[in-house]
C-alpha cells in the first residue's frame, strides 16, 4: 500500500517539501516526464516557503476530490445482461468509485472501493507527535524513503513503534465503507508481516483495536463489496500471525473488545486443566453467546515448560466469511482461534448455538488457511443438543480457527424424497380421480341435507388437498428465496393457506359429524350451515396466512433462508401453520373418540354377531375418518420426539405423502351410495349405448323408414 506524499507531509522538512510538489505538479499537469523538468522542479522549491507547499497540496487535494467526485455514468433503469459494467463516484468527501452490473435487467453494485483513509489523514490527530521530529529522524526517514517507496506501514512504525497507537483515532472515526475496510485489512497484515520479533500487550491491544473497527457488526454487509473477495480471510490469517507472536508473561493476558476478544497464559506441565471462556454478542443488540477452550490435565501433560496458550473469540467473523465469499453456510457460534504448542494435537471446544431452533444439526468445522474454506475433517462432533455443541479438533498449520456450522435437521436419505413425490403423485391423480366422480354422481348422492353437507366437505378438501400439493411441488422446484425471492414468497403463502385450508375443511366435517351426534333435536337452515362451513374451511386460514405474511415480511422474516418455506428461527412464522394444524388434529380426535363410544355403546347388550358388526363398523370409520380427519398428521409429532429416526420419517411421508389416495379409498370408492350411483350411471351409459346402437341398426336395414 505505496502512499504518495501529501499536504500534512509538505511542511516536516525540505525533503518532503520536494517530493510533496512533484507529486503535486503531477497531478495537475501530468507532464515531468524527463529528467529537465525534475531538475528545473527541485530548484524551484528552493524559493517556495513551507506554508505555500502545503497550501498548494491541499488545493490539490480538494480539486481532485471535485474530479473524482463526477458521476461515471447513471446506473438506474433497465439493461441488458449484455452491457458493459457501470461505474459510479463515491459519495462526497471519499475517493474511489462504484461499479455496477446487470442482472436480471436491473443495475445491481459489485465492487466499491470508496474510502476516506489516506496517508494525510490516518496520521492528521498525531500531528504534534510527528511536527517535532528531530532533524536527525528526518534525515533517516529520507535516506530510507530513497530506497523503497514509504508506506503507511512504514510511517507507522516510525511513529509510534512501541504500541502502534498513534492512527487509532483515525481508523476508529472513519465511516466502515468497503474501501477504508480494504485499507485496514492491508495494514494489519502488513503489521503482522513487518512485526517478526515478539508483540507485547500493548501492541496487541492496539492491533485488536484496528481489527475490532471493521469486525463490527454494522459493516457485515459491506464487506460483500470489497474488490478483493479474499480480505476476510487475509484479516483472519493476520490476526492468527500477530497474536502468535505474542509475549505471554507470568499473568493472564485478557484483551477484550466487543467484536474481538484475546486470551494468553502460561502453561506448564504442572498446571491444571484450562477453560477460556468467552461470551460475547453477535450485534450491538443481541444476546450474548458463549464459547469455550477446555484444555484438560491430561493435555497439560504433554507440553514441554514452558509454553503458552493463545486463544482468540470472533462473533462476527462467520458472517463476514460467509458475506465476502458468498458462502451459503451459516456459521452458527463463535469463531475460535488458537495458538497451541505443537505438542497439542487436539483440542475440545464448547460453542454455544447463535440459533437454538430445534430441528437443526451442527457440523464442526475447521477454516482452512490454504483453500480459504470450512473443512469437516479438521474436526468431529463430540456431543450436541439444542443450546450447545462439543468438537474435538485437531489444530496444526493449516487449522488453527474453528467453528460450528448450521444445517437443516433432516434425515438426507433418498428414501424418503422418493415416498414424498412418488406419493404426491399420487395423491394427486387420486384427488383428480375423486373430484370427477363426485361431479359425475353428485345429484344422485346429495339429495338429503345431511348427504349434501357431508359430500361437500369431501369435495372441497380434495380440492384444497390438490392445489396445496401443487403448489408444494413449485416450491420445492424453486431454489430458494435468495435467487427467487418473490417467486418464494407467493408459493409459500399459497402452500401456507391452502394446507391450512385442508385441515379447516377437516375441522368443518368434523364439526358436522358432532353436530348430527350431540344436536338430534334442533335443526339449522341448510344455507346458514353452508355458509358457516364455508367461513370456516376458507375464511380462518384466510385471516391467518394473512396476518402471517403481513407482520413478518416487512423485516424480511416469512421465508426461510434456505427453503421456501415458513420462517422459524427469526420470527417464529412456522407457528402460524404447527399450532391450528395440531389443535384441529385434537379436536378431531376427540371426534373419531366419541363416533367409537357411541358405535360401542349401540352393540352393548347385542348379540355377539351383532357386536362383531359393530367392530368391524368401528374399524371402517376410524379408517374413514383418519385420512379425512388429518389424523396422519399426528405421526409429526414423533418426527420431532425421535428426530433422528428414519422409520418414524417414513411413516410420516408415506401416510402424508399418500393422504389424496386414502381420501380417493375410503372418502369416496368404498361409500356404498357412491359405488350404487356410478353403477347406475354406468348401466344407464350402457343401455344408451345399447339403444343408440339398436336405433341406427334399424335405420341401416330400413333406410325408408322415420320416426313416427
Amino acid at each position: 500500500m505505496s502512499i504518495a506524499p501529501s499536504g500534512a507531509q509538505c511542511y516536516k522538512s525540505f525533503t518532503l517539501k520536494m517530493s510533496c510538489l512533484f507529486f503535486t505538479e503531477a497531478r495537475i499537469s501530468g507532464v515531468w516526464k524527463t529528467m529537465a523538468p525534475d531538475l528545473w522542479l527541485y530548484g524551484l522549491v528552493l524559493l517556495l516557503p513551507t506554508e505555500s507547499c502545503r497550501i498548494l497540496c491541499q488545493a490539490t487535494s480538494k480539486s481532485k476530490d471535485t474530479v473524482m467526485s463526477r458521476p461515471h455514468g447513471v446506473c438506474e433503469g433497465v439493461c441488458k445482461d449484455s452491457d458493459a459494467p457501470c461505474f459510479q463516484s463515491c459519495p462526497p468527501k471519499s475517493e474511489g468509485s462504484m461499479k455496477f452490473a446487470c442482472k436480471a435487467k436491473k443495475w445491481h453494485k459489485v465492487t466499491e472501493t470508496c474510502h476516506t483513509l489516506n496517508a494525510m489523514n490516518m496520521f492528521e490527530e498525531d500531528e504534534e507527535l510527528y511536527s517535532v521530529q528531530s532533524t536527525e529522524s528526518t534525515i533517516l526517514l529520507h535516506d530510507e524513503s530513497r530506497r523503497k517507496p514509504q508506506t503507511i506501514t512504514d510511517m507507522l512504525m516510525a511513529k509510534c513503534p512501541k504500541d502502534l497507537s498513534c492512527i487509532i483515532r483515525s481508523i476508529q472515526k472513519s465511516p466502515q465503507m468497503p474501501g477504508n475496510i480494504a485499507m485496514v485489512v492491508d495494514l494489519l497484515h502488513n503489521i503482522s508481516t513487518v512485526l517478526t520479533r515478539e508483540v507485547n500487550e500493548e501492541k496487541m491491544r492496539s492491533y485488536s483495536t484496528m481489527a475490532n473497527h471493521i469486525l463490527n457488526s454494522t459493516s457485515i454487509s459491506n464487506w460483500t463489496f470489497i474488490q478483493d473477495r479474499n480480505s476476510s480471510c487475509v484479516l483472519l490469517q493476520s490476526i492468527n500471525s500477530f497474536a502468535s507472536k505474542l509475549f505471554v508473561k507470568d499473568h493472564l493476558i485478557n484483551i477484550s473488545h466487543v467484536f474481538i476478544h484475546t486470551l494468553g497464559t502460561s502453561l506448564s506441565r504442572d498446571s491444571r486443566g484450562r477453560n477460556f471462556t468467552f461470551s460475547m454478542r453477535i450485534n450491538d443488540s443481541g444476546d450474548e453467546v458463549t464459547g469455550r477452550v477446555l484444555l484438560t490435565t491430561e493435555d497439560l501433560q504433554k507440553v514441554p515448560s514452558p509454553s503458552h496458550v493463545i486463544s482468540i473469540a470472533f462473533p462476527t467473523l462467520g458472517a463476514i466469511l460467509e458475506a465476502s465469499l458468498l458462502e451459503n453456510m451459516t456459521v452458527n457460534g463463535l469463531v475460535l482461534s488458537v495458538i497451541l504448542p505443537k505438542e497439542l494435537k487436539n483440542i475440545s471446544l464448547m460453542f454455544e448455538k447463535i440459533s437454538k431452533a430445534e430441528g437443526r444439526k451442527s457440523q464442526c468445522v475447521g477454516w482452512h488457511s490454504l483453500e480459504s474454506r470450512w473443512d469437516q475433517k479438521a474436526c468431529k462432533l463430540i456431543q450436541e443438543n439444542s443450546q450447545q455443541a462439543v468438537c474435538r479438533c485437531w489444530p496444526n498449520k493449516w487449522f488453527s480457527s474453528f467453528s460450528i456450522l448450521m444445517s437443516p435437521d433432516t434425515l438426507e436419505n433418498p428414501v424418503l424424497i422418493y415416498i414424498t413425490y412418488i406419493g404426491l403423485g399420487i395423491s394427486i391423480c387420486s384427488l383428480i380421480i375423486c373430484l370427477f366422480i363426485e361431479a359425475l354422481v353428485w345429484s344422485q348422492v346429495t339429495k338429503t341435507e345431511i348427504s349434501y353437507l357431508r359430500h361437500l366437505c369431501i369435495a372441497n378438501i380434495a380440492a384444497t388437498l390438490l392445489i396445496a400439493d401443487v403448489w408444494f411441488i413449485v416450491a420445492s422446484f424453486l431454489s430458494g428465496p435468495i435467487s427467487h425471492y418473490k417467486g418464494c414468497v407467493a408459493a409459500t403463502f399459497f402452500v401456507h393457506f391452502f394446507y391450512l385450508a385442508v385441515f379447516f375443511w377437516m375441522l368443518a366435517k368434523a364439526l358436522l359429524i358432532l353436530y348430527g351426534i350431540l344436536i338430534v333435536f334442533h335443526t339449522l337452515p341448510k344455507s346458514f350451515l353452508v355458509a358457516s362451513l364455508f367461513s370456516v374451511g376458507y375464511g380462518c386460514p384466510l385471516v391467518i396466512a394473512v396476518i402471517t405474511l403481513a407482520v413478518t415480511e416487512p423485516g424480511r422474516g416469512y421465508l426461510r433462508p434456505e427453503a421456501c418455506w415458513l420462517n422459524w428461527d427469526m420470527t417464529k412464522a412456522l407457528l402460524a401453520f404447527v399450532v391450528p394444524a395440531l389443535a384441529i388434529v385434537v379436536v378431531n380426535l376427540i371426534t373419531v373418540t366419541l363416533v367409537i363410544i357411541k358405535t360401542q355403546r349401540a352393540a352393548i347388550g347385542s348379540s355377539m354377531f351383532q357386536e362383531v358388526r359393530a367392530i368391524v363398523r368401528i374399524c371402517k370409520n376410524i379408517a374413514i375418518l383418519t385420512p379425512l380427519l388429518g389424523l396422519t398428521w399426528g405421526f409429526g409429532i414423533g418426527t420431532v420426539i425421535r428426530g433422528h429416526s428414519l422409520v418414524f420419517h417414513i411413516i410420516f411421508s408415506l401416510l402424508n405423502a399418500l393422504q389424496g389416495f386414502f381420501i380417493l379409498m375410503f372418502g369416496t370408492i368404498l361409500d356404498p351410495k357412491i359405488r350404487e350411483a356410478l353403477k347406475s350411471r354406468v348401466m344407464s351409459a350402457k343401455w344408451a349405448s345399447r339403444a343408440s346402437e339398436d336405433l341406427s341398426s334399424e335405420f341401416s336395414c330400413n333406410p325408408t323408414k322415420g320416426p313416427s
